[in-house]
């Protein structure tokens, strides 16, 4: 069985990282799937999705990596303000695979499933996940 819902979320853009497990695991949830696989996946170009440790440090930790990496402030060819946040979301990419089991996600002790917007203007982010399972 597949199924298809969709999250949105309002970000502050600037490499604003927002924690979707739990909506994720609401889904999984609510489906009755028993186990599978949901996919994360964030449409659009300057946003990504990944898996981390939503503690402070590190979230300000990885927003200090980006920047060293790929800095705001560098001539970029792209023709917007905003050609740092398409090379930051190209980097980690739009999606992640989480498995599930007795209608658990699969995930490490401190392991969150991460939202990040790049962009940099606040936007309303879709995440759209979609299982697929028995």
């Amino acid at each position: 069985m597949i199924i298809t819902k969709e999250l949105t979320y309002n970000s502050g853009g600037n490499s604003d990282i927002i924690d979707i497990t739990g909506d994720v695991q609401e889904i999984v949830s609510v489906s009755r799937l028993n186990e599978g696989q949901a996919l994360v996946f964030t449409p659009g170009a300057t946003a990504a999705v990944t898996t981390i440790e939503t503690e402070d440090g590190l979230i300000e930790d990885i927003k200090d990596m980006f920047e060293r990496m790929i800095p705001e402030d560098m001539a970029y060819a792209h023709h917007d303000d905003n050609g740092h946040s398409h090379v930051r979301a190209s980097l980690l990419g739009p999606s992640e695979i989480v498995p599930f089991k007795d209608g658990k996600l699969i995930l490490g002790t401190w392991q969150n499933i991460i939202m990040v917007d790049f962009d940099t203007r606040p936007r309303r982010r879709r995440v759209v996940v979609q299982l697929i399972g028995e």
